[in-house]
């Protein structure tokens, strides 16, 4: 049988555990490159394109450098390496890794919700202080979560709040029609109806995609909605929130505070003032690199490629068009 020649394209610092290619020898041969020119000779003959951390410029250039290409995937669960007006509009079909990294961005979110609840900040302080000083904390139980992003993220937040016996209020671009309904969730509401979830939660839990449609879709009028004491948590993209407008809700004490993994700009710039609010929980976009979270995503390529040799449906499969 003809090999499938697949390039990888590799860029930044996360090595790929290209050990766990071996397992595609017999029916892959696979180049890895960070350039066009690492990649131009085997290009001609190349069927499926892993894009692993490359940027969008070297992905672009080498997708039309590939005439034969069957099959595009994206190691990232988030799209904005990976699309681009001539893969929009081919026939190729885009992968990506949702799914992959989903569980621990559920953890993390859960994480977040409790380090409010329990003041956790006030904690540390008052141990680095050497002060006993007592003070009410909060329970989770009965209160509310809002998922703003209702996919395999935000699905993987509402599986580890549900049982904390929170209440869930899930934001779908289309609500399940009747009857079609989901355990976890207690209501759905549209993407029209965002203002009207919000006064309704006491956590907001960001996991939606970042599109032309979510892009700034929290802002003024949104913060202005929540709770005083609502926490906002972001672990989808950062420019779904727009960021002047919640640093201004958490410096005037609109809201209580937020949980962020994600941001418009990263690294975050030095200076920033997210670095010395009390009010803010910072992570440097790592939420979800568990001990095996490279791994996890080369296995699953491998799984997706497998699937691809026999000609059975492959998972994730993106809607271009609309961007996830």
């Amino acid at each position: 049988m003809e090999k499938i020649t697949v390039l990888l394209l590799r860029g930044g610092k996360e090595e790929p555990p290209l050990q766990i290619l071996a397992a595609l020898r017999d029916a892959a041969t696979i180049i890895v490159g960070d350039s066009p020119g690492a990649l131009r000779a085997a290009a001609p003959d190349a069927e499926v394109i892993f894009n692993w951390s490359g940027g969008l410029p070297l992905f672009r250039e080498v997708f039309l450098m590939c005439p034969r290409l069957r099959w595009v995937h994206s190691r990232s669960a988030g799209l904005e390496r990976s699309l681009f007006p001539e893969l929009v509009a081919s026939e190729v079909p885009l992968t990506n890794g949702s799914g992959v990294f989903s569980s621990s961005l559920g953890e993390f979110t859960l994480a977040a919700i409790l380090y409010f609840a329990k003041d956790f900040r006030r904690m540390i302080r008052n141990q680095m202080a050497g002060a006993w000083s007592q003070f009410d904390v909060a329970m989770i139980s009965g209160k509310s979560a809002g998922i703003v992003g209702y996919g395999d993220i935000g699905r993987a937040i509402a599986a580890r709040c549900r049982p904390m016996q929170m209440k869930i209020f899930a934001l779908k671009r289309h609500v399940p029609p009747g009857g079609k309904t989901d355990a976890l969730v207690d209501e759905y509401f549209s993407s029209e109806q965002l203002r009207q979830m919000l006064p309704l939660c006491d956590y907001v839990a960001v996991a939606a995609p970042l599109t032309p449609e979510t892009r700034g879709m929290i802002g003024v009028a949104e913060f202005a909605a929540m709770k005083e004491n609502a926490v906002i948590i972001n672990v989808g993209r950062g420019p779904v929130i727009d960021e002047s407008a919640m640093i201004a809700a958490l410096s005037e004490g609109k809201i209580r505070g937020a949980a962020l993994d994600v941001f418009d700009h990263e690294p975050l710039p030095a200076g920033h003032p997210f670095y010395k609010m009390e009010n803010v929980l910072l992570s440097p976009h790592c939420a979800d690199h568990t001990d095996e979270w490279l791994n996890d995503a080369m296995n699953f390529f491998v799984a997706q490629f497998e699937r691809f040799r026999r000609g059975e449906p492959l998972l994730n499969v993106v809607n271009k068009k609309l961007g996830y």
